[in-house]
């Protein structure tokens, strides 16, 4: 780890960072790092919760949105996925599924970069309300 901070500090003075800059760098490096990793964290809880519904649908068999909703037991999360719109809530449910990005697109009518964009919006958008 010394050896990497001494390396990233020559690399720094070798384009004209002065040493008063430096430690400003590694604070915001590390708060970047330190809010990136809380996502992960988040994302993987999320991810975790997920794929303990889709457990549990494969005993109760969740074929529609409305079937999604009356299993959320959270109620902060209930409200949240209230405001979605039905294709995102759609998306949600085919992936717990186990459908890949791949297949939900021709069902719900939409690319995989839009699947990709409505579940990025989403996870953000539960991050600020979870």
């Amino acid at each position: 780890m010394a050896y990497l901070e001494r390396s990233r500090g020559k690399k720094l003075r070798e384009h004209g960072v002065d040493e008063t800059t430096t430690p400003q760098i590694r604070t915001d490096h590390r708060a970047d790092f330190n809010s990136n990793r809380r996502f992960y964290h988040w994302t993987s809880n999320f991810g975790e919760y997920l794929e303990g519904m889709a457990d549990r649908e494969q005993n109760t068999e969740l074929k529609t949105v409305a079937d999604l909703l009356n299993e959320i037991e959270d109620e902060t999360l209930y409200r949240a996925l209230l405001t979605v719109d039905r294709r995102t809530l759609q998306i949600i449910l085919l992936k717990m599924q186990g459908y890949s990005t791949k297949e939900i697109a021709p069902l719900v009518g939409l690319t995989t970069g839009a699947i990709y964009a409505r579940l990025d919006h989403m996870r953000k958008k539960l991050r600020k309300i979870l």
